[in-house]
Formats: C-alpha cells, sequence, structure tokens
C-alpha cells in the first residue's frame, strides 16, 4: 500500500510554471477554432454548426484572444466572421481547398464575399492548408488562384504550410502578402522534446525569415497535444502541453513575432482519424468547453490523482483478499510455507494498485465511439481480472488457463468456472494485444501505447507460468502464434520508435511477458 500511495503522490504532483499559459491579464494574439462539438464533424456534408453555438465560444475566446483563424466556410463556418464582429475578435479567414475544384470554387466564392462583407473583422484570407503536403495541388495553380483572390479583395492573402514546405516551394512567396509556416514540434520528422519546443519553433522561424528576406513571417500554427501516443521523446500530456503554449507565447512577445496558437477547442472527432492525439490539441475541452489551465490553478498530468489511489489501493486489497481466502480454503504444502507466492501476489497486486488509475484514465482519453469503449473497456476488465484470478493461481498452485480449456473439445474443455473466467481474462487481453501488436507494426503512427493495461495483466500471468508452470502435454499452435506476433511486434517497435520512447519500450517489455507466457502452454 505504500508503495501505492507514494507512486501516486509523485504522479500527482503538480507544476508551477512561470507564466500561466493562459494569463489573464494578457490575451493571446490569435488561435485556431474549429466548432464542431460531440457528434459533429467535418468529414460529413450533413453537418451545419448553429449561430448559437458559434456565439457561445466566441464569447467564450473573445476573454482569451484578441483573434481566431477559421480553416473552411462550408457546414456554417461562413457564420463565424459576422458572429466574430459581436464578440469583439479578429478572423483570419480561411478557405480549404483540395482535389474538389467545384467544392473550391464556393470556398473561394465564399471567402471573397465574406472579406468584402466584414473589412474591419477579417483582417487576412489564408488561400489553402497544407494542400501541398497532402499532394491535393500543384504549386504554381496555388501561387495563380492566390493571385487571382489578391486582385478581389483589400485584405491580405497568404497560404499555411509546414514549414519545409515552404523551403522547398519558394516561388509562392511573391504570390502572397505573407508567408503562414506552421510549427508542430510533436509532429517533426524527428520529434522534439517539450523542453525544447519553443526554442525550436524560434530557429524555425529565423531560418525560414532568411530564406525569404522582406517577407513576415507567420507562426500560422504552433502547440502541443496534451494527450495521446508518444513519438520518439516527444511526450503529450497536460504539463508538457502548457509548458510549451507559455513558453512561445512568452518566446513571441520578447522577439515580437505574430503567432497563432493551435487550438482552441479539443476536435473530438479527429480521433477517428488521427488517434487520441488528433484530438487532443485545444486549451479547452471538447465537450465540457471548459479551459484546461485556469490561471493560477497548479497543473498535473493527473488531477484525480487521490481518486484513482484509492482505487488502486482497493484493487490490491482485492487481489490479497483473493490470495488469502484461497488459502484458507485450499492450503496446499509446501507452497504455503514459503514466501515466493505471496511475493508474487504482492507484485501483481502493487502492479496493479499504481496502473488502474493510469488505465482507467487513458481508457476515458483514449477510447473514441462505441467501438473503442467496448474494446478498451474490456482490456481494462480483464486488466482487472488477471491479478484477483492471478492471486487464486498463484497460492493454489494452479497452472496458468490455456484457449483448449475455454474453446478446445470434450476432454479438454474445463468445467471450472473460475478457472473459465481466468481464461476470458487471459483471451481478452491476448486478442486486443494482437490487434494493437498489428497495429504497431503495419500502421502505427496513431496507435496508443496501452503499457497499463497490459502490464496489469501480464505480470499475474508471467508469475503463474514461472512458478505454476503447466504440466508436460503437446505443444497447442494458437498460444505459440500469439506469442510470435507479440515477439516480432516488440521487435519492429523498439527499432521503429527507438530508444527514448519510454511508453514503446514499456509496452514492449508488457508483449515479452504475454510472449513467454503463452509459450509455455500446454494442451
Amino acid at each position: 500500500m505504500g508503495a501505492i500511495a507514494a507512486t501516486w503522490w509523485w504522479l500527482g504532483i503538480p507544476v508551477n510554471l512561470p507564466r500561466a499559459p493562459i494569463d489573464p491579464n494578457d490575451k493571446v494574439q490569435c488561435i485556431s477554432y474549429a466548432p464542431f462539438r460531440n457528434n459533429q464533424t467535418s468529414l460529413s456534408p450533413a453537418t451545419q454548426v448553429s449561430p448559437e453555438q458559434i456565439a457561445e465560444d466566441l464569447a467564450q475566446l473573445a476573454k482569451i484572444s484578441h483573434c481566431i483563424r477559421t480553416y473552411a466556410t462550408d457546414l456554417g463556418l461562413d457564420q463565424i466572421p459576422g458572429l466574430a464582429a459581436k464578440a469583439g475578435l479578429k478572423v483570419i479567414q480561411g478557405i480549404f481547398l483540395d482535389r474538389d475544384r467545384k467544392k473550391n470554387a464556393t470556398q473561394v466564392e465564399t471567402a471573397i464575399r465574406l472579406a468584402r462583407e466584414y473589412p474591419d473583422t477579417i483582417i487576412a484570407l489564408v488561400v489553402g492548408n497544407e494542400v501541398l503536403l497532402r499532394k491535393e495541388m500543384a504549386a504554381s495553380d496555388l501561387a495563380a488562384l492566390i493571385r487571382s483572390i489578391k486582385a478581389q479583395v483589400a485584405v491580405p492573402v497568404t497560404y499555411a504550410e509546414v514549414w519545409e514546405f515552404w523551403l522547398s516551394n519558394r516561388e509562392l512567396s511573391d504570390a502572397v502578402d505573407f508567408v503562414t509556416i506552421h510549427i508542430l514540434p510533436y509532429w517533426e520528422n524527428i520529434p522534439i522534446r517539450a523542453d525544447l519546443a519553443a526554442a525550436h519553433a524560434d530557429e524555425i522561424r529565423k531560418q525560414v525569415a532568411a530564406a525569404f528576406p522582406g517577407k513576415e513571417i507567420f507562426i500560422g500554427e504552433v502547440g502541443w497535444p496534451s494527450e495521446g501516443r508518444m513519438r520518439e521523446s516527444a511526450l503529450p500530456s497536460r504539463t508538457n502541453q502548457a509548458r510549451v503554449v507559455a513558453e512561445v507565447l512568452d518566446l513571441a512577445r520578447r522577439e515580437h513575432f505574430r503567432v497563432n496558437l493551435f487550438e482552441a477547442y479539443d476536435e473530438g472527432w479527429k480521433r477517428e482519424i488521427e488517434g487520441t492525439v488528433g484530438g487532443s490539441w485545444g486549451l479547452f475541452d471538447s465537450e465540457q468547453r471548459t479551459l484546461k489551465y485556469p490561471a493560477g490553478v497548479p497543473i498535473s498530468n493527473f488531477p484525480y490523482w487521490k481518486l484513482q489511489m484509492s482505487g488502486g489501493m482497493a484493487l490490491a486489497i482485492l487481489v490479497f483478499g483473493a490470495a488469502w481466502l484461497t488459502l484458507h480454503r485450499k492450503p496446499r504444502e509446501p507452497m504455503e510455507s514459503t514466501l515466493v507466492p505471496w511475493l508474487a501476489v504482492g507484485l501483481s497486486a502493487t502492479t496493479g494498485g499504481i496502473l488502474f488509475g493510469v488505465a482507467a484514465q487513458r481508457l476515458v482519453y483514449e477510447s473514441y465511439g462505441t467501438g473503442g469503449w467496448l474494446v478498451w473497456g474490456a482490456l481494462l476488465v480483464a486488466a482487472t481480472a488477471s491479478p484477483v484470478f492471478g492471486a487464486n493461481a498463484l497460492v493454489s498452485g494452479r497452472a496458468p488457463p490455456s484457449f483448449a480449456e475455454l474453446l478446445g473439445p470434450k476432454g479438454y474443455h474445463t468445467e471450472s468456472m473460475l478457472v473459465t473466467m481466468h481464461g476470458l481474462a487471459l483471451m481478452v487481453t491476448a486478442v486486443i494485444a494482437t490487434a494493437t501488436a498489428l497495429g504497431l507494426i503495419f500502421d502505427p503512427r496513431f496507435i496508443d501505447f496501452p503499457f497499463a493495461p497490459l502490464t496489469m495483466a501480464a505480470v499475474p500471468f508471467a508469475a503463474i507460468a514461472l512458478l505454476n508452470p503447466p504440466a508436460k502435454g503437446s505443444r497447442p499452435l494458437a498460444e505459440p502464434m500469439f506469442a510470435g506476433i507479440y515477439l516480432a511486434a516488440a521487435i519492429y517497435t523498439v527499432l521503429n520508435e527507438g530508444p527514448e520512447n519510454w511508453q514503446s519500450l514499456w509496452t514492449c517489455a508488457a508483449f515479452i511477458l504475454l510472449a513467454m507466457t503463452l509459450w509455455r502452454a500446454r494442451a
């Protein structure tokens, strides 16, 4: 219990930054804004955002920012400039471009109309956002379109793109009034740590400025995710997001350059295509629209750590209770006279007690849609059950359950409800771990690392396999196949993610424990 309490006290220690991310006495220059909430998504043409919803957001944003940046004019977003004028906000109006030329023409026509209708509100037009990155338009066609729009409006016109693409398409600078670059240290080809993010952004800004003398360099996107998977040493977290935002804003004040934060609100719909990290860049929560970092409130990655610690302690008590009941009802020689099984029970209980709160928090942030909640909820249930049933197995001397005991023919199938439940926990863990392992091999970019629930499940199973090995018999086919997938995924993932990604290393260690457990299975 002491280890659980000490660990959670350490995890819950808040961070006090020299400057609040959002200073109530000093508004930010500009912030990216998309109004989509709940089930709304820009991926559906049927989405239509109401003016009341937008007005509510803008009234909130007007308290922290002078300006908002938008990205399109459809789905009700054409209402934003008029409502922003009433809220006292300036607008950097975006024009969304892709391969659909007819849709592009409508976007352009609407943006030109809005620029003429709200000349005191719209301060610039952004013609396209990362079109070159997505390879949806040639640079020459884009430049021609920018020049055409410039001839029809009185406001400055620019194009927004990842900074590397500006350097490789320098001819675009002649078409724009100022250069808008995106600097997202987390997404760099070589990811940048949070503590180096602000300095990196400043270095890139100066590098681009040297390439385009005489042009203003506007940082159109800069930010950090609060949740999601690590990329090498770049760790999404609440404290890291707050730090990066605070340091970038402080740098912009000192160096006198314009910057737009990415972004105002978490966009939950992006998690469908970009994983947890895609929907976690906002300074406000998506559902409740609450500011993540109110001034004067210490920032913690685990703001509910006391509740999470209590949940972990309850699980540890349950694990020890299961072991005690097993010993009380069915004493065993000579294992009951040794400390080894009880040390294994203690390790399982402590591991589960520490990680239960981490796994539960990650379940909340990493589950998207009904399917996501079912999958990750099932894994958490299996991971929670594993040390409880494992305590019974360790103390009673029972071998790890096999798939054949659940799914095999008569003669293999177990009649014990306890073994059945334990086997179901192993099977659920194995299936979800396999899906994750294959994802990390074939499409890892947005795959989260389920290190907490996998470890909760793997440690008890590995301990049982080590202390209570199965009796001699034929080696089944299913378990070694799963073990082979885990081992391959562990090797590939370590090489692919690098040694600085502790989430990756931890997950791979859990894969190896599961592989060892399943490899020892006998029928």
